[in-house]
């Protein structure tokens, strides 16, 4: 049984706004003689309740706790702001948590931004051994590895020229390839792959999964790119607004991600936008109760309301996403061309039919999109609705919920013959 490497009990993080002093000359002295002679900060509200709404401090995480296993490649999921990078900080003790406790079993190598632990003057050789000192390696220990990290790096031509001179993807390519060749038992990576060109990026996260698999290191991915996320990781942490929302397996995470992103409320699109032309509402099929089963050969309908305060002419666009937010549908295959219509001032009610390839299992999402034809774009829903493939359905389809099982999105036919 896999022991536990990380445990988080109620880690909180406060952050105060605007200046980073006490704001006068005689409290900033007042600071420093309490610290100076070992006394408690006459000026400091962290950590006191009575001030955790104080308009002048946020909280950037707010009561965490989770544990991780070793071995354990966990994806930690969220948009802007919702405190992935602060936690990656935390666990990495870059800082110290306000309230609460971290426990960590071994030692840990983080990648949480371009450059971090190199120093500009010295080479990339010479970085790869400050690294592995920091980390407590001995120069033997380094030497063994060193040929293997200049390799997988791919910079072997530029490992004696210092670090100042390297682009980004240089960078991101000398760490990694420190931080995953070395001697730790914790690897955290933040969004700094995104820096690397696809091959570099496809080549990391198998690198993540073979010393994850094979060695039994654990490690914490944060990215937006969700099918780095999904093929990498095999769990993932929810974080919303600096709590933990959800802890599961990573499709179901996933799929909470992007169900933050849609304004859908029951599948059906309502907007809360204020503008002179825009979409209100749409919803899928003949009637404004939103249907969750379709059986019409593979033909999405869809219906929508356009709110405008100018008579002109508009087209729609449909754009098909999979659950990871990749566009595998537009209009050569969700609409054969634009629909061009004159938008009455008011309103104006709209359908569409969609003619649908075969779609493997999973949930579908739908941007709809309005233009002013050939001049502006007028409207931008993104991932306005959405609709499900179950197994059971594949063929000319009906579409209601299930969860991915993983296939492509798109089923091809084929036929084979005995040569």
């Amino acid at each position: 049984m896999n022991s536990i490497v990380i445990r988080a009990e109620h880690i909180s993080k406060m952050y105060r706004l605007g200046v980073i002093n006490n704001g006068t000359l005689w409290k900033d002295i007042q600071t420093w003689y309490a610290l100076k002679n070992g006394k408690e900060d006459p000026n400091s509200k962290i950590g006191s309740d009575k001030y955790a709404g104080d308009k002048d401090h946020f909280w950037a995480l707010k009561d965490l706790n989770f544990e991780l296993k070793q071995g354990d490649r966990v994806g930690i999921v969220g948009h802007n702001g919702a405190g992935k990078s602060t936690l990656l900080k935390i666990l990495s003790r870059v800082t110290a948590p306000t309230e609460g406790e971290i426990y960590i079993k071994g030692k840990i190598s983080s990648l949480l931004e371009v450059g971090t632990g190199f120093h500009g003057e010295l080479t990339g050789r010479e970085n790869i051994y400050l690294n592995g000192a920091i980390l407590g390696m001995k120069k033997r220990q380094i030497d063994r590895k060193l040929e293997e990290i200049i390799n997988f790096s791919e910079i072997e031509k530029h490992i004696d020229t210092p670090v100042k001179r390297y682009s980004s993807g240089m960078y991101v390519r000398l760490a990694f390839a420190v931080a995953s060749h070395l001697d730790s038992s914790i690897l955290i990576a933040d969004e700094v792959l995104a820096v690397g060109d696809q091959s570099f990026q496809k080549k990391a996260v198998s690198k993540m999964k073979e010393i994850s698999t094979n060695q039994g290191r654990t490690v914490l991915f944060v990215s937006h790119n969700m099918s780095a996320v999904k093929e990498l990781c095999s769990s993932g942490i929810y974080l919303q607004k600096g709590r933990i929302e959800a802890v599961e397996e990573i499709s179901s995470i996933i799929t909470r991600y992007y169900g933050q992103t849609t304004t859908s409320i029951d599948n059906k699109y309502k907007s809360n936008k204020q503008q002179s032309v825009m979409i209100e509402s749409a919803w899928l099929g003949m009637y404004e109760i939103p249907e969750t089963t379709y059986n019409n050969l593979g033909k999405l309908i869809i219906q929508l309301n356009v709110v405008s305060d100018r008579q002109c002419q508009a087209s729609f666009e449909v754009v098909l996403r999979n659950s990871d937010g990749l566009e595998i549908a537009s209009c050569p295959i969700g609409m054969s061309q634009k629909l061009e219509h004159q938008i009455q001032i008011g309103g104006s009610r709209f359908l569409i039919e969609v003619d649908l390839p075969v779609l493997g299992i999973g949930r579908y999402y739908i941007d709809l999109s309005i233009a002013n034809t050939g001049i502006e774009f007028l409207d931008y829903c993104m991932k306005a609705l959405y609709f499900d493939v179950c197994e059971d359905d594949i063929g000319p389809a009906k579409f209601r919920f299930s969860q991915s099982q993983g296939q492509g999105a798109i089923l091809l036919k084929g036929l084979s013959s005995t040569l």
